[in-house]
Parts: structure tokens; C-alpha cells; sequence
């Protein structure tokens, strides 16, 4: 098939023994008949998983490998031990040698990061890459980034972040010119970090390919201010975890409260449709899958401790990136971005 996509999947990667890739993949590939996939792991364990999946089992390849980087593995030590004979590894080098069109991993995020940056290389211009996720608003969702690569940051690579994630938002939302805002403790152009203050200047006066809208607080995000919100990866995963927190708090309290009385019962079975709207909208795993920003490569990382469900998100994710041709897409912005800043 001429245009076939070819998925690099790390098997290894992941909570729980990763038991939920399998059956993620297959999930996807029951609604895109145009996928293949490279299976890099342990032979005997994804042979066992896909004796129930045979439709999946036609549309793969395995290749073994005896390493499996661990979830709390240092990225030094992954990167020590798992250079060339680590599933993770042999996957993120299957893209850079075109043997497949993106990967995907459950794994350790830390050594994702360092073996693809090391393997793949950062694009042109671009200093540092970037986690970017997809954040649910009250209609719709937004783009988030940096979520976890970075600590310490500088204005350079708060440009960089926004031109790879107007870019994303381009591919996702179908906007050609998207809104985007840089994370601040206060709108006022006088609050904020020197470097995030300088980086505001070169945005507000620079003619972008996005639409600029200034600083925004973290309570906005989920408002849906803007298509894309811009911060360092610090700040970046505290709001998200945070986020995360306050969804999975505010799912328990309503638990408790349904179950408190009779009344209470009667009343969630009568708006049953409406509370079951509002549990998939606070579900992490429809919206999972962090995108890696700034590679000469698509890089999607799924949670660790996602379910089937969640990981063909993710995989949606990364198909929609690759069909969008979201590279070639980054490379023109950022030559644009750089005449015109």
C-alpha cells in the first residue's frame, strides 16, 4: 500500500508491564486500515499479547531486544545502558533511518527526551525541544507547552516554543493563523520574569504568522483563551499535574456527593447523560499523548499510567501529526518567524 504509515511503538515502555499497548494499537488500526507497525521489545511477551489480536499481529513486525529501559531509570543511566540495544532506542532510531514515520512510547519521559534529541537532533534554529499537550477548555482545547523537557529558560527559546506550537496548532485546530499567549503571573506587560517580559517585547512587535495576545494567567487556560499557551517546562508541568489534581478531586467529590442519599441518586440518574459528559471531559486519557516539539522527527509519548483507550489516543495523535506533515510545517514557520521577527 503506497501510503502506508509506519508506527515505531517501544512495547517495553510503560506502568504495569505495558499490557495496554497491544490492545491500543488495535484499537486504532480497526479505524485505519493504512497502518503498520515496528514492535520493539521483548519477542516472547509481544507474541503472547498479540495471540489475541491477529488482525494487528498481520500488520506488524517484531523486533526483539533484551533491554527495556525502567520508568525510574535516570535518563544518564538509560542512556549508559541502553545506547543501540534498548527497545526505546532502536525505535527512535527506526524514524531517523525512515524506517518509520514516528514513534510512540509509555516510557520514561526523561530518557525519551535524551535518546531523542540525541538520535533525531533539534531543527535548525531551535535550541531546545518541547513537550506540547493537548488541554481540554470548556470548548475545546487548547495547546500547552513547554509541559516537562525544560528547566530554565531564556526569550530565545520562548520564541522557539511559540513558533513549534503555533505550528502544532496549525495541524490540529485547521487555523492559519493561531491565538497564542505566553503564561504569566499577572496580564500586566510590568509583571514577570525579565526574560519572559523581553520575550513578550519581541513578540508584541514582531509580524507573526500567529496572533499574539499577551500574557495569561493559569486560571484561563482552561477557558480556552488562547489556541496556544507558551511557558517553560517548570511552570509547565506544575499547572498540568495541578490541572490533573483539581480533575481527578473534583470527580471524587461529586462520587461522594452522588452517593451521599437517596435524593442524591435519583437526581444523578435523571442528569445521567449530562454527568457522563462531564466524566469524559475530564478524562486525562481522551486527550493523551504529549507531542515532542522541535526534532527532526515525531516523537508522541503517551502516559505511563494510561489504558488502551488512552495509548490510541495518543497514537491518534501522532497520526494526525505525520498525515499534517507538521516537520516540513515547522521548518517554513521558522524561517518565516526568523525574517520577520
Amino acid at each position: 500500500m503506497a501510503n502506508l504509515i509506519k508506527v515505531a511503538v517501544d512495547c517495553m515502555g510503560g506502568d504495569d508491564d505495558a499490557t495496554f499497548v497491544i490492545p491500543g494499537l488495535d484499537k486504532t488500526l480497526r479505524n485505519n486500515n493504512d497502518l503498520s507497525f515496528l514492535l520493539f521489545g521483548d519477542e516472547s511477551i509481544i507474541e503472547k499479547r498479540l495471540s489475541n489480536y491477529k488482525y494487528l499481529a498481520n500488520s506488524s513486525e517484531i523486533i526483539h531486544t533484551e533491554y527495556h529501559i525502567k520508568m525510574d531509570d535516570k535518563p544518564s543511566h538509560a542512556i549508559k545502558n541502553g545506547k543501540r540495544v534498548s527497545g526505546m532506542w532502536k525505535a527512535i532510531e527506526s524514524v531517523r533511518d525512515n524506517r518509520a514515520d514516528f514513534v510512540i512510547s509509555a516510557g520514561n519521559t526523561g530518557a525519551l527526551m535524551a535518546m531523542a534529541t540525541l538520535i533525531l537532533k533539534t531543527i535548525s534554529k531551535i535550541q531546545r525541544p518541547a513537550i506540547a499537550a493537548l488541554w481540554p477548555t470548556v470548548d475545546g482545547e487548547t495547546i500547552v507547552l513547554d509541559i516537562g523537557a525544560t528547566i530554565g529558560f531564556d526569550r530565545r527559546q520562548l520564541i522557539d516554543f511559540s513558533i513549534l506550537g503555533a505550528s502544532m496548532a496549525q495541524t490540529i485546530f485547521d487555523v492559519e493563523s493561531p491565538t497564542l499567549s505566553l503564561l504569566n503571573i499577572g496580564e500586566e506587560e510590568i509583571k514577570g520574569l525579565d526574560e519572559i517580559k523581553a520575550a513578550h517585547e519581541i513578540l508584541k512587535n514582531g509580524n507573526n504568522f500567529f496572533k499574539y495576545k499577551g500574557f495569561v494567567e493559569g486560571n484561563k487556560i482552561g477557558f480556552g483563551y488562547s489556541d496556544v499557551i507558551v511557558t517553560d517546562g517548570f511552570s509547565g508541568n506544575i499547572a498540568l499535574k495541578t490541572a490533573e489534581g483539581t480533575a481527578a478531586q473534583i470527580s471524587q467529590y461529586l462520587k461522594e456527593t452522588l452517593n451521599g442519599s437517596m435524593l442524591s441518586k435519583i437526581g444523578y440518574l435523571l442528569a445521567r447523560q449530562s454527568f457522563q459528559t462531564l466524566r469524559d471531559k475530564m478524562n486525562p486519557n481522551t486527550l493523551n499523548g504529549g507531542v515532542f516539539l522541535g526534532l527532526n522527527g515525531i516523537v508522541i509519548k503517551s502516559h505511563g499510567k494510561t489504558d488502551h483507550v488512552g495509548f490510541s489516543s495518543a497514537l491518534d495523535l501522532g497520526i494526525d501529526m505525520h498525515k499534517s506533515a507538521l516537520i516540513d510545517k515547522i521548518v517554513n514557520n521558522i524561517e518565516l518567524t526568523e525574517r520577520e521577527l
